[in-house]
């Protein structure tokens, strides 16, 4: 009997552990807002042409704008070869809100910006500090993750999405 109950833990606990894996891998259902104040749902994140680099940031965070500004200097090369698609995800709130549109067009990112600025999004991605970034294999997959940067970064970024891209093919 104790067998039995002692294998049925066991099984449950498998399963149950098995779809918390699995929901961690997929971006959850959150509606947050476009540079040009549309509704946005993050279900809309994806790729058909490759992986996606998501990365969560803020225009305060030095760190998330050096991280951007490095992804920005490679991103035609890294498109043309990978074909990812970058979505930066703004968590100012609704005070800096208004600072993200020009600071992005300053710089001339050309990469997908979105807005988050009740943290909606963030929390359901258990982001705590920025910059923290993800990448997503071609099924939406979440394959990899990092938080925080320092230069040099960007050449794992380019290396997994190297791999991810060649497995596509």
């Amino acid at each position: 009997m104790n067998r039995i109950i002692i294998v049925l833990f066991l099984i449950i606990s498998f399963v149950y552990s098995y779809g918390q894996d699995t929901e961690k891998n997929n971006l959850p259902s959150v509606n947050i807002k476009t540079l040009n104040g549309e509704t946005f749902n993050t279900a809309g994140i994806k790729n058909a042409d490759g992986p996606i680099f998501l990365s969560f940031w803020a225009t305060w965070c030095k760190p998330c704008i050096k991280e951007l500004i490095a992804v920005d200097e490679n991103y035609v090369d890294w498109q043309e070869e990978t074909g990812f698609k970058v979505y930066a995800v703004s968590i100012d709130d609704s005070k800096s809100m208004n600072r993200v549109a020009p600071f992005v067009n300053g710089r001339g990112w050309e990469f997908e910006i979105l807005l988050d600025p009740n943290g909606d999004f963030k929390r359901a991605m258990n982001v705590i500090n920025v910059p923290h970034s993800f990448i997503l294999d071609k099924n939406g997959k979440i394959v990899w993750q990092h938080n925080s940067y320092s230069p040099g970064d960007e050449d794992e970024i380019y290396e997994i999405l190297k791999k991810l891209a060649s497995e596509k093919k």
